[in-house]
């Protein structure tokens, strides 16, 4: 072959090679005419900037942990009635006086999985909320699921109450039969963490009771001295005083001394102090009724003083919490208003005390304080 006619020949290859790299480079990939796959691509090759145009990055948010909920998820309501809230269904109030803002604890009776009303309870976290001026209300996000409690087994949340101390918050949380648990943070919202890995109070302490939730309803105070007392039970009232570091218990468990006369203890227990005496607000009977008793000694004796609430009728449950705000007295408790005895609302009236101590009754009020007769009062 002639010079002439391999220059023909090689011009013609390359051609043919070109027109192929152009119309078919899969073929040459192939073929492994091409430096796609070699283990060590020429320096000039993109090889980066085609991986991520094949496969994009992910996210700042799927490679870095999510940031603290901001200020935005907050939500705000206005109450206009009792129940107080109608988003959710919230039950055992508890709330507590902090500097200038009352903020309020409750459990949570979730919705049945179906959208249907729950017929057991379904309840496993707890809802705050706050206010500086009892009409308007902010709901945070949640401040602790009963999943934190590693020692928990039954995976539902009961009533839980919170106070402050030394700059550290302190909640206590019960269970369905696996004792009384305590968690601490830093601010009130949370998040609360379990700092003890342990229950606080077990069954087998529950001496004087033999079903499994005895140990439930956790009710706490700091009293005048700074000594801390932790109350609870169901059917029998137990209680014990706290160490200072608020996750130990300082002594042995007692049933407390009250005289029931026909206000028999059922659960529930909110201990508070009120012009140097001692009050018990509890639950009585079943269906359960509101009683109080007081005493001169927070480890009793304590004496049943009558009836503050009635059945409501549409729950066979309530659970009481009080506070001292603004100046004026208020009872929280919950109804079924919002669904029965496991789809429950938490509603609140003023509460009232007569010269020698005894508190009026209070009736249940579809107004509440936020009716339009209560606020012309103001």
């Amino acid at each position: 072959m002639n010079a002439q006619n391999r220059t023909y020949k090689i011009c013609t290859t390359i051609s043919a090679l070109l027109i192929t790299a152009v119309l078919f480079p899969s073929l040459l990939q192939v073929c492994g005419l091409t430096g796609c796959t070699s283990d060590t691509p020429a320096v000039d090759e993109p090889k980066t900037q085609v991986q991520t145009a094949q496969t994009p990055a992910q996210p700042a948010s799927a490679q870095t942990p999510a940031p603290a909920q901001p200020a935005s998820d907050l939500k705000e309501y206005k109450p206009t009635g009792n129940p107080m809230f109608s988003h959710k269904f919230t039950a055992d109030p508890a709330p507590v006086v902090i500097g200038d803002t009352l903020w309020l604890i409750t459990s949570h009776d979730e919705t049945a999985p179906n959208g249907r009303l729950n017929r057991n309870f379904r309840m496993r976290d707890w809802c705050l909320f706050s206010t500086k001026d009892m009409k308007t209300w902010t709901e945070y996000p949640t401040p602790l699921s009963v999943s934190e409690f590693k020692w928990d087994g039954t995976h539902t949340a009961y009533a839980a109450q919170m106070i402050p101390r030394d700059g550290k918050y302190y909640l206590y949380i019960s269970t369905n039969g696996n004792g009384i648990g305590v968690a601490v943070a830093d601010k009130p919202e949370g998040p609360y963490k379990d700092p003890i890995g342990k229950q606080l109070v077990t069954p087998a302490q529950c001496f004087a009771t033999t079903h499994s939730w005895a140990c439930i309803d956790p009710t706490v105070m700091i009293d005048d001295d700074g000594q801390a007392w932790l109350v609870w039970g169901n059917r029998k009232c137990y209680y014990a005083k706290l160490k200072k570091n608020m996750v130990e218990l300082d002594g042995p468990v007692k049933t407390l001394d009250i005289d029931l006369k026909d206000m028999p203890f059922e659960e529930g227990p909110w201990i508070f102090k009120h012009d140097g005496r001692y009050y018990l607000i509890y639950a009585c009977g079943n269906p359960e009724k509101l009683a109080y008793a007081i005493g001169d000694k927070v480890d009793g004796h304590f004496e049943a003083k009558g009836i503050l609430m009635e059945r409501s009728g549409n729950c066979g449950s309530n659970h009481p919490g009080v506070a001292n705000f603004n100046g004026e007295w208020y009872l929280f408790y919950h109804t079924g208003a919002n669904g029965g005895d496991f789809n429950r609302a938490v509603c609140v009236d003023k509460m009232t005390f007569n010269a020698d101590g005894t508190i009026n009754k209070v009736p249940f009020s579809k107004e509440g304080i936020f009716g339009a007769a209560e606020q012309a009062k103001k």
